[in-house]
């Protein structure tokens, strides 16, 4: 149970938010919610706007929240308008807390959101215990939707085991693999260590040597000492698992440090990729998304975004928005809010549109979206047009005429018994 002090800061929050008239009760010492939104549609989206992954936690507010204001103009869902809650998630034990809270407190009908793998493991618990559906839009550790699985959880983004896939396999025709030493870096909680053993699994299957494998703290600002060894070890390759901006950091530094070695990695979003400038950013990469993809669906998403922020839209930002378009489309087509409908609707591997050129499905034994992923490396010095232009993507894969599946982990590789 709550306490008054975090009920009434609950029912504050609402208030503010929605802009409803307040109708109290002095006996119980807080204002209670007006009747109106009795008939909301109301979505707990947590994701974090603090700490290492923050910067990318604000794209995934502004998308999330354009895609319900486009929603309400047009009228709702099932005649209901969508009451989107958000909160930072901070860390895995606020999370669960705060998932909840806005379960027992708030009364959500469906949880959304996270990128912190850890944070994303305690939410999907909270879920499983109270029946209620989670959309993991943004976490990638494998061990989510394998032996951490459960029916009531949903996965957004690609996992560790396809980004590893989509860039491993540009690594590896460029000759950056076979018979070569790699010095790994890895983010030391869930996501960095799945990354890591699948990284390692590749390497070796493929021929290459992980000469070493070093932890790095999410909040480590100093990567000298990291460095300095990197100097000593002498590698081919200096493969990357880390999270958020710790990449950005230690691209600049590399940078800075004057080392010559070839830097890759198998986690770099867009934004992070940004912040990091032309310059200081070489190798190839995986992303989910980009900005530049030529469908009807990416160019208007784009502008709208870029129309009502002020800035390019990054992959957190075009995930979240899809996200709550497909809750959305599950939502009409079951013309329910009811958790075991949406599960079989999802189960069910309908289509999406998810503004690329393949629409994508959930498969029904693992909750994992399949769908395309991009590899990218950076441009020739002197091409970029802007600050952000100076990546440059290459072509989707899987390729046309191959399966979705294809880079993912197949059933008989993975742990999920729900």
């Amino acid at each position: 149970m709550e306490s008054s002090k975090k009920q009434l800061s609950t029912q504050r929050r609402r208030l503010l938010k929605t802009g409803a008239l307040v109708a109290g009760s002095a006996a119980l010492g807080y204002p209670a919610l007006v009747g109106a939104q009795a008939g909301t549609i109301k979505i707990g989206h947590l994701t974090p706007m603090t700490g290492f992954l923050g910067a990318l936690g604000e794209y995934a507010v502004q998308g999330i929240k354009m895609a319900a204001e486009e929603i309400n103009a047009s009228g709702g869902l099932l005649g209901r308008k969508l009451d989107l809650i958000t909160e930072d998630s901070v860390n895995p034990q606020t999370a669960s807390s705060k998932a909840q809270r806005m379960i027992e407190g708030d009364k959500v009908q469906v949880l959304m959101g996270e990128i912190n793998s850890a944070s994303a493991l305690t939410i999907s618990q909270v879920a499983a215990r109270n029946k209620t559906l989670f959309m993991s839009i943004g976490a990638r550790s494998d061990a989510l939707r394998g032996k951490n699985c459960n029916r009531y959880t949903f996965h957004v983004d690609i996992p560790v085991t396809v980004m590893v896939n989509a860039a491993g396999e540009a690594l590896l025709r460029e000759g950056y693999v076979k018979g070569k030493k790699i010095f790994a870096l890895t983010s030391d909680y869930l996501f960095g260590h799945d990354l890591s053993r699948q990284a390692k699994r590749f390497f070796t299957a493929n021929g290459g040597t992980v000469v070493a494998d070093e932890l790095v703290p999410t909040d480590l600002a100093d990567f000298s000492p990291l460095l300095l060894k990197i100097r000593q070890a002498r590698p081919d390759l200096i493969a990357t698992n880390l999270a958020g901006n710790q990449v950005t950091n230690f691209v600049k530094q590399y940078s800075e440090f004057g080392l010559q070695f070839p830097v890759a990695g198998f986690n770099l979003n867009t934004a992070d990729a940004w912040a990091a400038g032309e310059g200081n950013l070489g190798g190839i990469w995986p992303t989910v998304w980009h900005h530049e993809l030529k469908t009807p669906g990416t160019r208007a998403f784009v502008d709208k975004f870029t129309k009502k922020y002020g800035r390019i839209p990054e992959n957190h930002a075009w995930i979240e928005y899809v996200s709550l378009m497909m809750m959305a489309q599950a939502i009409r087509e079951t013309k329910s809010v009811d958790t075991d409908k949406l599960i079989a609707y999802f189960e069910s591997e309908a289509q999406f549109d998810v503004l690329k050129a393949r629409k994508a499905y959930f498969r029904s034994w693992d909750h994992q979206l399949m769908q395309e992923a991009y590899p990218f490396t950076v441009k020739p010095k002197g091409q970029a047009k802007h600050k952000q232009d100076f990546l440059l993507f290459g072509e989707a894969v899987p390729g046309a005429n191959e399966p979705l599946e294809k880079l993912a982990p197949p059933k008989s590789e993975n742990q999920c018994a729900m």
